[in-house]
C-alpha cells in the first residue's frame, strides 16, 4: 500500500514542484481557500493558541494574525514541495544569510556546531547553508512513516550534502564523527512539547508554562559543539533572511538549561515580532496544565 501511495502521488508532486514561482503561489493560494475555509484545518488549535499566548489582542487581531498564518503555512508547503526541483542558484537567491562568517569562524576554532531554531518563518530551506560552509550537514528529523516518501525527503537533502538522521541515531552517529575528527553541523528544531511525564525541565515560553526538550543542549555539552541560534526573517513571499547567533562557544560552562532558556527567548522575540509565521497548527502549550510541583 505504501508503494501504491507513493506511486500515484510522486507524480503530481513532481509536477507542481516543476511549476514557476508564480504559478506555485498561485496554487497556494487555492490550497489556501480550501484548508482555511473549507477544511479548517485545526482552526480550534490555532485560535485556542493564539488567544492563551496574546490574551492582550482583540478577536480582529487574532483573526488577522489566523488568516496570515495560513496564507504563510501553505506557502511553506508548496516550497517544501518545490524543493524536488529548484536549482541552486534560485535557491541561493531566494534564502540568503546575513553572517555566514559566524560560522565559519567556528570552523576555523575547529568547533562543531549545533544550530537550534524555532517553527518559524521556513526551515525547509536552510540546508542551502551547506553550500557556503565546509562543515559535514546532519538534520535531526522525525522518520516518516511511509519509507518511499522518507527514502525522498532525505534524497533532496542529499543534493545539497545535508544527512537527516532520528533521535535514535543522533548520538551514536556524532560521537562516531567527533572520533573522526570531522567537523558537524547539526540543525535541531528545538521548540517542539516534550512529553510531560519525562520532562526534565519546565519553563515559560509566550507567558504560559511548559515542558521543554533539552536534548540539543545535553548533546552540545556531552560532544563539546558551540551552539547557534538560527533566526530567520520572512523578506516577502519566497525570500528569507537568516541570521546566526551565537548562544554557547563553550556550552560546558552554562549551568544546565540555561542555553535552553536562552534559546526559547530567542524564539518568544521572533514571535512577538512578527506572530504570522509561527507554526500554530502544533499543539505546543497542551501540557500547560500538568506542570509538576517542583516546576511551579
Amino acid at each position: 500500500m505504501q508503494r501504491l501511495v507513493y506511486i500515484l502521488v510522486y507524480p503530481i508532486i513532481w509536477i507542481i514542484s516543476i511549476f514557476p514561482m508564480r504559478l506555485l503561489y498561485f496554487v497556494s493560494d487555492i490550497a489556501f481557500f480550501l484548508i482555511y475555509y473549507i477544511i479548517g484545518y485545526r482552526r480550534k488549535v490555532v485560535k485556542e493558541n493564539l488567544v492563551l499566548v496574546f490574551p492582550e489582542k482583540s478577536e480582529k487581531e487574532i483573526k488577522t494574525i489566523t488568516r496570515k498564518f495560513y496564507h504563510h503555512l501553505c506557502d511553506m508547503i508548496l516550497e517544501s514541495i518545490k524543493s524536488l526541483s529548484i536549482s541552486e542558484a534560485e535557491l541561493k537567491k531566494r534564502y540568503k544569510f546575513t553572517n555566514v562568517d559566524e560560522i565559519l569562524n567556528l570552523e576555523k576554532q575547529n568547533k562543531s556546531i549545533i544550530l537550534m531554531m524555532g517553527h518559524y518563518a521556513s526551515w525547509e530551506w536552510l540546508f542551502i547553508l551547506q553550500k557556503y560552509v565546509n562543515h559535514k550537514g546532519y538534520a535531526v528529523y522525525k522518520k516518516i512513516e511511509n519509507k518511499y516518501f522518507d527514502r525522498l525527503v532525505k534524497r533532496i537533502r542529499a543534493k545539497h550534502q545535508t544527512q537527516l538522521i532520528t533521535n535514535k541515531e543522533t548520538i551514536r552517529l556524532l560521537e562516531a564523527a567527533k572520533i573522526r575528527g570531522e567537523l558537524t553541523i547539526n540543525g535541531f528544531i528545538a521548540d517542539q512539547s516534550a512529553k510531560h511525564w519525562k520532562a526534565h525541565h519546565w519553563q515559560e515560553f509566550m507567558g504560559v508554562k511548559v515542558p521543554v526538550i533539552t536534548g540539543a543542549e545535553m548533546l552540545a555539552k556531552k560532544l563539546d559543539m558551540a551552539v547557534v541560534f538560527v533566526e530567520t526573517k520572512k523578506v516577502k513571499r519566497g525570500y528569507y533572511e537568516t541570521t546566526f547567533k551565537t548562544i554557547a562557544l563553550h556550552p560546558r560552562a552554562h549551568n544546565d538549561f540555561d542555553i535552553t532558556d536562552i534559546f526559547l527567548k530567542l524564539v518568544e522575540g521572533q514571535i512577538r515580532e512578527e506572530p504570522a509565521y509561527y507554526l500554530w497548527s502544533h499543539k505546543r502549550w497542551k501540557y500547560r496544565d500538568k506542570v509538576p510541583p517542583e516546576f511551579q
